[in-house]
């Protein structure tokens, strides 16, 4: 008898093979991703057996915990290109960074250039804890120097999570939402993928990104979704195209 309880997919079956990857953490020893060149070509590879056709590595740049300058963080591109041409050819494995807003971030794109995903649009974080109290002021400088400002993982601010007006105010205030692939498996948590299964059904997910770090993200790619939103999960994937 046929059974309306369809199973749900594991996420590694909703990859397309079109796939652009616009978060992760694959450049070695510069942040909490890959700690050398053996992680990062675990990660590379993995990638590319999952699919991804290609992948926009973002290490973090936070003043006084990850201090990258954009100068670093091309010098370890470079060296990562040298150490492994084949892999991260295969990949077109391309940098931007992951930009934490703090009043420190917004001294530096008023000083200084970003590297962005795409044109002018910039990948952004905030702490877990709180949100930066300029963060509106964030959002308007920084849209007013030219870039379009993309919000890493929104999901996973869970201050915001009895307080889900806020993410319209954000949306108004021209900010795109990245949500993070293995939110669609519970990785972070079950209240985590409640508010992604939320900003998912009022439409308000951009983009995705897989933020992988460690073997473990790349194992959890294994794990059936839990989100009710599937449809909507894929549109989104999809979307990913645009940074091709």
């Amino acid at each position: 008898m046929f059974s309306i309880f369809k199973s749900k997919p594991q996420l590694k079956e909703l990859i397309p093979n079109n796939y652009v990857d616009i978060h992760s953490h694959i450049l070695p020893g510069i942040d909490d991703g890959a700690k050398n060149n053996e992680d990062s070509l675990f990660i590379l590879t993995e990638m590319k057996r999952l699919g991804f056709k290609k992948a926009i590595t973002t290490p973090h740049t936070i003043k006084n915990i990850w201090d990258n300058s954009k100068l670093d963080i091309e010098n370890t591109y470079a060296k990562l290109k040298f150490d492994l041409p084949e892999e991260t050819e295969d990949l077109k494995l391309r940098i931007a960074s992951e930009y934490f807003m703090d009043e420190n971030f917004l001294e530096q794109f008023k000083a200084e250039s970003l590297l962005t995903l795409k044109e002018n649009y910039v990948l952004v974080e905030m702490s877990y804890l709180n949100p930066p109290m300029q963060l509106f002021e964030i959002l308007f400088e920084l849209q007013l120097k030219g870039y379009q400002p993309v919000l890493a993982h929104p999901e996973r601010y869970t201050f915001y999570h009895n307080n889900f007006a806020i993410y319209d105010q954000l949306k108004k205030a021209g900010c795109l939402f990245q949500m993070n692939l293995l939110s669609s498996v519970g990785y972070y948590g079950k209240e985590v993928t409640l508010a992604v299964d939320k900003l998912l059904s009022r439409g308000l997910i951009d983009f995705v990104g897989s933020d992988i770090h460690h073997e473990n993200h790349i194992k959890s790619f294994e794990n059936k979704i839990i989100i009710k939103n599937k449809d909507v999960f894929e549109k989104a994937i999809s979307k990913n195209i645009f940074f091709e």
